[in-house]
C-alpha cells in the first residue's frame, strides 16, 4: 500500500506489511440528521460542479490543477471512475472533449496491459503500480484540500463499441475464455468474471482504506444495461417507449443481486481493516420511490434528478444524492436552479457534470461541445448555495413544503431551520411578483431577508406583525426569476 500521509500504522500479522489509517474518522452520516454527512466533526453537505470522472484513469489530465481549482472555487466533492469502464474518443455521447475517453495509450487501469495479436489485453492477475501511485497521490491531495471523492467502481456498458474495448470483456483479458453478453457483465451470471470483479473491488478497498475523504458507489447507471420500467413521467401512464427522457427505469433483480454482492464484498473486506466507509447505490434517472434499500447502503443516488426523489425517499433516513446532471442545455441557470430546488427539498449531495474541465483546461475555463453545462460562473453560484446550506443548522433542518400555504405563480421549495424559521427557494412559474403565505405560530413575530442566488446579495424586508391567524403573507419580487427567502423567528409566544 502507498502510505503517503503521516499516519498511525498497525502492523499486520504477516511480515512487515502495514495498514495505514488516519487519526480522523472517515466521512459518515450525520448522527443527528442522517440526510447529511459528518466530516472532521462537522455537519456537511456535498455540492460541486465536477469533471466527467476521468481524473485518475486519464494520464493526460492534470488532476492537481483540477483539485486546486475545485478547492479555490469552493467545491467540496468530485466523482471518479476506477478503470473497469472508460469511453472511446469521438464516440462518447456527443462530447467533444471527454476526460473519460483518453487516447488508448493514456488510459491507466488497475491492471497491466499488453498487446497480443493486435489486441490490447489486460492481465487481471497483475497490479499496475503506476495506477495505484496516481490514485494515492490524487486521494492525498484531495484530502488535504477537504474534497470528498465518490469512488465509482463499475458502470453500465452502453453499447457494443464500448464492450469491444472494455477490460471486462473476456476477449480483452489475458487468459480470458469464451464470450460474454455485455448485459450479463454486472450480474451473478457472468461466469469467471465475478471472482475477478470481487478481487478488483477488494484490492481497491484495501488500497483506499487509509483515506477519510471518500465513499464508494457500486455502479453508475445500472438500469441502462438491466432496465425494468417503473413509471412514465410524461403523464401518459404508459411504461414502454424508446425515449429514456420521459420514463424512469430501475435496475432489474439480476442487477440488484449483483450490486448487493459487490456491497457485501466491500463490507467483508473492510471488516478486517481499520476504517469503514459509506456505500452509495445509483437507483434511477429523474425521480422514483425506491422499493427497497439494502442494509449496506447509506447514500441513495439519482441522475438528472427531480426534487421529488428527495421527498419521496426521505423516510429512509439516508443521504439522497443528485450525483449527475446534464442533457438540459448549457445554460448555468438550468443547473443552478436544479441544485437549489433539490437541496432545499432535503437533498444532501449535488454534482453538476461540468464539461468545462478537460485536458488542457483543468482550471474549468474550457468551451466544450457536450450534452450539459459547466463554467466558472456556475461554480461561483454553487458556492453561494453551499455557503447558504452550511449556514443552516444541519442537525435540525428538514424539508417542509407543506408549510407554504400558497405562492401563486411561483414554485417553492422549503426547509424548516429547526429554530422556528424557514429557508425557501422560489422560482418563477408564471409570475415574478406575487406573495407567499406561510404557516406561523400565533403570538410570534418574524423577520425576513432575501438573497440573490447569482450574487449572494442579501436584503432585509420589513418584519411581520404579531401573528394572530396562524399564517403570514409576504410580498415577493423575484430577481432573475428566482430568489431565496429566509424567515427567522424573532419573538416566540410566551
Amino acid at each position: 500500500m502507498y502510505c503517503l500521509k503521516v499516519l498511525a500504522c498497525v502492523v499486520l500479522a504477516f511480515g512487515s506489511q502495514f495498514t495505514c489509517f488516519s487519526q480522523n474518522k472517515p466521512i459518515k452520516l450525520l448522527p443527528e440528521n442522517p440526510h447529511y454527512f459528518e466530516y472532521k466533526g462537522k455537519p456537511l453537505a456535498l455540492i460541486t460542479s465536477a469533471e466527467h470522472y476521468g481524473a485518475v484513469l486519464n494520464a493526460d489530465f492534470d488532476y492537481e490543477k483540477y483539485l486546486r481549482t475545485l478547492h479555490e472555487e469552493g467545491m467540496n466533492y468530485t466523482r471518479i471512475f476506477m478503470g473497469s469502464y472508460f469511453e472511446i474518443p469521438s464516440k462518447s455521447f456527443s462530447i467533444k472533449q471527454n476526460t473519460l475517453a483518453p487516447n488508448i495509450n493514456k488510459v491507466l487501469t488497475p491492471w497491466l496491459s499488453k498487446t497480443e495479436n493486435g489486441t490490447l489485453k489486460y492481465d487481471w492477475s497483475t497490479t499496475n503500480l503506476a495506477y495505484y501511485e496516481r490514485l494515492a497521490k490524487f486521494m492525498k491531495l484531495a484530502e488535504e484540500l477537504d474534497i470528498i471523492i465518490e469512488v465509482t467502481l463499475f458502470s453500465s456498458i452502453y453499447n457494443d463499441d464500448h464492450w469491444v474495448m472494455n477490460p471486462q470483456n473476456p476477449k480483452n483479458r489475458v487468459g480470458g475464455k469464451n464470450t460474454l453478453d455485455r448485459k450479463l457483465v454486472h450480474t451473478l451470471e457472468n461466469g469467471a468474471l465475478l471472482e475477478l470483479q470481487k478481487d478488483y473491488v477488494s484490492k481497491l478497498v484495501k488500497e483506499l482504506n487509509e483515506f477519510d475523504n471518500f465513499f464508494f458507489e457500486i455502479q453508475n447507471e445500472p438500469w441502462s444495461d438491466r432496465p425494468t420500467a417503473a413509471v412514465n413521467i410524461a403523464n401518459t401512464y404508459a411504461l414502454d417507449g424508446p425515449n429514456w427522457q420521459v420514463k424512469v427505469d430501475l435496475a432489474d433483480d439480476k442487477s440488484l443481486e449483483w450490486q448487493d454482492e459487490i456491497a457485501k464484498t466491500i463490507v467483508n473486506t473492510e471488516a478486517t481493516l481499520p476504517q469503514k466507509h459509506l456505500i452509495a447505490q445509483n437507483y434511477s434517472n429523474f425521480k422514483a420511490p425506491i422499493p427497497t434499500v439494502s442494509e449496506h447502503i447509506s447514500i441513495l443516488n439519482f441522475h438528472y434528478n427531480w426534487p421529488e426523489s428527495a421527498t419521496w425517499n426521505y423516510h429512509y433516513n439516508k443521504v439522497i444524492g443528485f450525483d449527475e446532471s446534464g442533457f438540459a442545455g448549457s445554460e448555468d441557470m438550468v443547473y443552478r436552479r436544479q441544485a437549489w430546488a433539490f437541496m432545499l427539498s432535503g437533498g444532501g449531495l449535488f454534482n453538476n457534470l461540468d464539461y468545462s474541465f478537460f485536458v488542457g483546461k483543468e482550471d474549468g475555463t474550457g468551451d466544450n461541445e457536450a450534452p450539459g453545462g459547466g463554467s466558472t460562473t456556475l461554480r461561483k453560484e454553487l458556492k453561494i448555495l453551499s455557503d447558504f446550506i452550511h449556514s443552516l443548522n444541519l442537525n435540525q433542518v428538514r424539508p417542509s413544503n407543506e408549510s407554504v400555504i400558497g405562492s401563486p405563480g411561483m414554485l417553492s421549495f422549503t426547509l424548516k431551520d429547526g429554530s422556528g424559521g424557514y429557508a425557501i427557494y422560489l422560482v418563477e412559474a408564471g409570475k415574478s411578483e406575487s406573495t407567499i403565505t406561510i404557516e406561523a405560530s400565533n403570538g410570534t413575530i418574524y423577520t425576513f431577508e432575501t438573497m440573490n442566488t447569482r450574487t449572494g446579495e442579501i436584503n432585509n424586508l420589513p418584519a411581520s406583525s404579531l401573528v394572530t391567524n396562524g399564517k403570514i403573507t409576504i410580498p415577493i419580487t423575484l430577481q432573475n426569476g428566482e430568489l431565496v427567502l429566509r424567515v427567522h423567528l424573532a419573538m416566540a409566544r410566551k
